[in-house]
């Protein structure tokens, strides 16, 4: 098939386009590098079967192709802060834009949403069915509600225009290509410890998350893509929880790092618990993570030990 992945030199988008290409596909990579990288896609620019598009999805485009999956848009808080209106009109507009062109193409469109749309939960862990506790005017609304809209236009399109879609909703992921200001959790304690900085806790270091490695989600995006039990939503993620502290203290540990932990206040709206509930995945796409945190923090950490060596 010919496939376009959106956000393509993104973190994720960079992982998707090197799995779609070893499975046979050609791809066209549209990214307007806001914060996807030429590095990330470097290694692929020389593929007769790779194409770049420098383009932004709030901005109409046509090509032809069979199947398009949608992962542009900032996804760490200080990138989405950044800009945070341009944050809503990527989510809302790129939806628009992707669903308009699989409307007129027949071709299945895939959603990346977010376990951002739970907000901070009542319930734990999340299934698909619950409908979230989101604050729609704090700081993080931008990306929230962006994506909670982008849902909403993707189920409407499907239920009035017949449009064939994937919604999947992907919780904290982590991995080599992560940029190393993101200001994600991994990245941050990865690269701290690297450089023998304080790692930063914000709170009390309770709050959990749980952290899926990207090979186990871009497995499930493939899944999830070309299966037609359910179009979703379905929650991507691994049930594995840990504490930030927990978190911070396997970090050193790997690195071996003398790095002390500190507190800094918590941000707005920051949720206190995370966690998948991956019943749907498991059922409907046989799919469930299988690389644990120790071994892909071995793995990140040896990717942004490279990077800073070479910076």
């Amino acid at each position: 098939m010919r496939i376009l992945v959106t956000g393509g030199a993104g973190f994720l988008g960079s992982h998707l386009c090197d799995r779609l290409l070893r499975d046979g596909h050609e791809v066209i990579c549209l990214d307007n590098f806001f914060t996807g990288r030429k590095g990330n896609i470097t290694h692929l620019l020389a593929n007769p079967f790779f194409e770049l598009v420098r383009h932004d999805v709030i901005d109409p485009f046509k090509v032809e192709v069979d199947q398009i999956y949608n992962l542009a848009c900032p996804a760490s808080p200080p990138h989405y802060q950044y800009n945070p209106i341009k944050t809503t009109k990527t989510s809302v507009m790129g939806a628009i834009n992707c669903l308009g062109l699989a409307k007129r193409l027949k071709a299945r469109v895939f959603q990346a949403s977010t376990s951002e749309v739970y907000g901070d939960p009542h319930v734990h862990p999340q299934p698909e069915a619950y409908w979230g506790n989101v604050n729609p005017i704090g700081r993080r609304s931008c990306y929230d509600e962006g994506k909670r809209c982008a849902e909403t236009l993707f189920f409407d399109y499907h239920r009035e225009n017949k449009v064939d879609i994937r919604v999947a909703r992907i919780f904290n992921t982590y991995g080599p290509r992560m940029h190393p200001n993101d200001g994600r959790v991994v990245s941050n304690f990865v690269v701290q410890a690297l450089r023998g900085e304080d790692l930063t806790i914000y709170g009390d270091g309770t709050q959990t998350r749980s952290f899926c490695y990207v090979d186990d989600l871009i497995e499930g995006f493939v899944r999830l893509m070309n299966q037609t039990e359910t179009v979703g939503p379905v929650n991507l993620g691994n049930p594995g929880e840990f504490t930030m502290l927990q978190l911070a203290e396997l970090t050193l540990k790997l690195v071996a790092s003398k790095s002390r932990i500190v507190h800094k206040p918590l941000p707005s709206d920051d949720p206190k618990q995370r966690r998948p509930d991956i019943s749907l995945a498991r059922k409907a796409l046989k799919w469930e993570p299988t690389i644990g945190l120790e071994e892909g923090l071995k793995r990140t950490i040896d990717y942004f030990r490279g990077q800073l060596a070479t910076a």
